[in-house]
């Protein structure tokens, strides 16, 4: 029986105590849920029902409790209720009931775990979106994991998400990495607002590659040349380095393209009609003091440049106007600034910023080697990129290693400690079940034991201690990644994952032998055994899919 199914038993019973005793059947909830108690000595599961249905039909909550434990006892699967507290109900499964967890995850396989909990909302998570003027740095590379694993969160949970990078390809930060460009050409220094490291050089020599005449050229064709040349290698070589982090976005969204479809005048003159716009000095200001903002914001400079709020602005509305209803935009810890202003910015268009806008600040990251953190890249000189964390410790470990954490809170990544083949290491902790797991039905093939199929399956002789422990932990997955999605928190699957199931598996696989010893004969208990070790076998993998890391049958 999954927490789910037990709910609607504990509903069946209280709707089945109200009819009894003529109470009001519309206090009653929709739905409730039932939660493991911190003490496994309490029971399976605990319910509150009866204390938040008390004060509505005025019956006092040891009293409602008691008749909703009568009525539970006599339900099918359900061994005991006892009574704690005010009012708690402590809910015990038969062993038939708690194994049957075991066939359900199997034959549901890939699909356990999902839900329609966020049906029906359309979300634009825009993540990452790093300037095409360096590699991706490791602050970055948090929000390529992060939000990768975000969107596969919402997705499992039944949202319509459209995963974009937004790329931009103007203004003064585009201009100082053309002029880098063309002092790398003529082996001058980077000017002083520039940008260094040996890619710049790199790319500057592919560019007169493909455009010898680039040499030809005055300063300002030559700069122009490699401004366009050069953002489209530098990004071709970003979507490159992120896909192979496992990270594709199902939108490239340029900035240049919101000048060229004059999408900035649209933005102006949406929020003109809504009444806050205002001239001053020469600019058109946007009046977001009125929505919380500690200043107002200027669109469009007395010279008739445009701001980076502005483009900011328009790029807001083009996602609503796209029929996206919620907009989630993952920053850096050095935009934090940023949201009092795109949130006054959603009211200036009319919307609820509660509502229709989120925004996700990450926070640093330090990658330690030998205790110390590394502060130059090889190849970028100022910072550490995605290829030196991967290069460092692999991809699995650099994405579960910048998941697992929540992204508010600043990070350290030691080395040694995510290289090691060792418990202590998380991933290879979490990782060294999904091989077990799968060669425990390797080796239970080999000498002939087979789950059977479900009709088989003796769910009844799962009543070890251990075997128990394990089916609740695996009972939560559906609720854990229900709850990461709608919290926005990845880190929540992989602590679950390393807590809960592997930490749980780990005592089920030493006190509860699955395949037979010696010439021993093959026993129903082997076999629902061995429905137990393919279902953690599927929690893991569902649970590391949804961080983007891999579920290997061997290590």
């Amino acid at each position: 029986m999954t927490p789910a199914e037990l709910a609607s038993v504990v509903l069946a019973a209280a709707h089945a105590v109200f009819e009894q005793r003529g109470l009001d059947r519309a206090a009653l909830p929709a739905s409730t849920v039932v939660e493991r108690p911190r003490n496994p000595e309490h029971g399976d599961y605990a319910s509150t029902l009866a204390l938040q249905l008390s004060k509505k039909v005025g019956v006092p909550p040891r009293e409602l409790a008691t008749a909703l434990a009568d009525e539970l006892g006599r339900a099918e699967g359900v061994k005991s209720v006892e009574i704690a507290g005010p009012g708690f109900l402590n809910i015990r499964l038969d062993a038939a009931a708690a194994g049957q967890l075991a066939r359900v995850i199997v034959e549901a396989g890939a699909e356990y775990g999902r839900s329609d909990r966020l049906a029906g909302e359309k979300i634009n998570l825009e993540f990452v979106s790093a300037n095409p003027t360096g590699p991706v740095h490791i602050g970055g590379v948090r929000w390529a994991a992060v939000g990768d694993a975000l969107s596969r969160l919402l997705r499992a949970t039944g949202a319509d998400v459209g995963t974009e990078y937004y790329f931009n390809d103007a203004g003064s930060q585009i201009d100082r990495f053309a002029r880098s460009l063309l002092a790398a050409s003529k082996g001058e220094p980077a000017p002083e607002d520039g940008y260094g490291g040996a890619y710049i050089a790199e790319i500057a020599t592919e560019v007169q590659a493909r455009r010898p005449e680039v040499r030809s050229l005055d300063d300002d064709a030559a700069q122009e040349v490699f401004r366009v040349e050069g953002v489209a290698l530098m990004f071709d070589e970003i979507r490159s380095s992120l896909r192979d982090f496992g990270v594709e976005f199902d939108t490239y969204f340029n900035e240049k393209d919101l000048h060229d479809r004059g999408e900035l005048d649209l933005a102006l003159n949406r929020l003109r009609q809504q009444g806050h716009l205002y001239e001053s000095e020469g600019a058109t200001w946007l009046r977001t003091t009125d929505f919380g903002d500690d200043k107002d914001r200027v669109l469009r400079k007395s010279n008739g440049e445009w701001t980076y709020f502005a483009a900011d602005c328009a790029y807001y509305l083009d996602k609503r106007e796209r029929g996206f209803e919620r907009v989630v935009i993952m920053l850096g810890a050095d935009h934090h600034g940023y949201i009092g202003r795109m949130k006054a910015m959603a009211a200036c268009f009319g919307d609820d910023p509660e509502r229709n806008l989120e925004i996700l600040i990450g926070q640093l990251v330090n990658l330690l080697r030998d205790g110390a953190p590394m502060r130059m890249s090889k190849r970028a000189g100022t910072v550490i990129t995605l290829e030196d964390l991967v290069e460092a410790i692999g991809v699995d470990a650099s994405r579960y290693a910048l998941a697992r954490y929540s992204s508010d809170s600043p990070i350290d990544i030691d080395i040694e400690l995510w290289t090691r083949a060792t418990r202590d290491n998380p991933v290879y902790y979490v990782q060294y079940v999904a091989a077990r797991t799968a060669g425990v039905a390797r080796n239970a093939a080999e000498v002939g034991l087979v789950p059977g199929d479900g009709d088989a399956f003796r769910p009844e002789l799962l009543d070890h201690e251990k075997e128990n422990e394990l089916l609740k932990a695996l009972a939560e997955f559906p609720a854990v990644v229900a709850t990461a999605a709608e919290l926005r928190e990845p880190h929540r699957v992989a602590r679950y994952l390393e807590e809960s199931v592997a930490a749980s598996y780990h005592r089920f696989y030493d006190n509860c032998r699955v395949l037979p010893l010696g010439d021993e004969e093959v026993t129903d208990l082997h076999r629902a055994r061995l429905w137990l070790n393919n279902a953690t076998r599927t929690v893991i993998a569902n649970g590391l899919h949804l961080l983007g890391v891999s579920a290997p049958e061997r290590m």
